[in-house]
């Protein structure tokens, strides 16, 4: 079997962790933020939403660019671009400046996440392209477990300016990193045409489009529910995080021995179970068994079905595969945090987590009826 842990993988690999935890640590902090230059509510949804939107916009332009023109130049031009916006923030005078900034710090977010994603992609070998990814997404989940409680005690014990500047040297790093990996993807100028989509990987980017939409109940609405219930939401987070962190790997590695099937389906059906308990809980222990099970079900389905879109492509469109799946999540998230908001004005949170679960039902049914029939037509399980 070939190596997984190569080099170039382990660079990417921690690149991707200094890059998401520069991100990261502006989650808690950043309503902060816009609170203390004059800002309100309703300026933080728009700082959020805006960021979301360029990023979704421009990331299929960008995956077609990295198939034609290769991938360093992007990496490069990707980070360098968000090192930039993120030190910007120390200029901010206004919310004006605020979104406009927020605009270009998503369009820097698009190129530069598509582009390592594909890069990690090339690099992994076939056969274990479900653990590559599963270790991919474990960077990524350890990034936003720390980078939340670092990004608060430096507002708190330091300043924005200092946050900026420590978002600054963690992405200066990341930039640094991709020098040493070797980039095996040949550009390929001749070919005339752009191709911004593929339509075999349709079918599973909606199917990660309706897991990530209740992935948004989770991230937005657990908090307030815990708080309802007098729990202490950070403890479902920490022991959502420990399992997502294990189980990533370990069902990646399962889907390149056994199969997607074989993953994604229990996978799928353990994170409608999660949601389920989650809406019946009335306290702590309802609450941590739903975070194991969304750990185990998401964690599993999440790197596996990233994985699927791209081996169902061929190997000089990993750029548009890695860019479908990053706009099927992003996509997912802002549609499913504003259905949810509105739907948590009119009904309960118990009512919110079982709309949740029916969102990955359809998932489930997508994958079942239309992603396992592709697979098994390109040969695949």
């Amino acid at each position: 079997m070939e190596r997984l842990w190569t080099r170039s993988f382990i660079l990417m690999i921690l690149g991707t962790f200094f890059l998401f935890t520069a991100f990261y640590m502006l989650y808690p902090t950043l309503p902060l933020f816009i609170k203390q230059i004059g800002g309100n509510e309703t300026h933080v949804g728009l700082s959020m939403g805006i960021f979301m939107l360029s990023a979704v916009v421009f990331r299929p332009v960008i995956g077609g660019l990295l198939d034609r023109f290769g991938r360093r130049s992007f990496i490069i031009l990707g980070l360098s671009f968000f090192t930039l916006t993120m030190y910007m923030y120390n200029s901010v005078n206004g919310i004006t400046d605020l979104i406009w900034l927020r605009i270009f710090h998503g369009v820097s977010w698009a190129i530069s996440t598509t582009a390592i994603g594909t890069v990690i992609a090339d690099i992994v070998p076939k056969a274990r392209y479900g653990e590559g990814m599963g270790w991919y997404g474990t960077a990524m989940t350890l990034a936003m477990a720390i980078s939340p409680m670092l990004g608060v005690w430096i507002v708190q014990n330091l300043s924005y300016h200092a946050l900026f500047l420590f978002a600054v040297a963690l992405s200066i790093t990341a930039l640094l990193l991709p020098f040493g990996v070797k980039m095996p993807f040949q550009p390929q100028p001749d070919v005339k045409r752009i191709e911004f989509f593929d339509k075999s990987v349709l079918f599973v980017a909606i199917s990660v489009l309706l897991l990530f939409i209740s992935y948004a109940s989770i991230t937005t609405f657990v908090p307030l529910f815990a708080d309802l219930l007098k729990v202490n939401s950070g403890l479902f987070f920490l022991v959502y995080s420990a399992t997502l962190f294990l189980s990533r790997p370990i069902g990646g590695k399962l889907s390149d021995q056994y199969g997607e099937t074989f993953v994604v389906i229990p996978a799928l059906l353990i994170s409608i179970l999660a949601l389920i308990v989650l809406s019946l809980s009335t306290g702590l222990f309802g609450m941590l068994v739903s975070a194991i099970l969304y750990g185990i079900g998401f964690g599993s389905a999440q790197p596996v079905l990233q994985a699927t879109i791209l081996r169902l492509v061929p190997l000089d469109r990993r750029g548009v595969a890695s860019a479908s799946f990053s706009t099927a999540t992003d996509l997912g998230i802002g549609l499913g945090s504003i259905i949810f908001g509105w739907i948590a004005k009119y009904a309960s949170y118990q009512i919110l987590f079982i709309i949740s679960a029916v969102s990955v039902i359809f998932s489930l049914l997508v994958f079942v009826f239309f992603v396992k029939h592709l697979l098994k037509n390109k040969g695949l399980r």
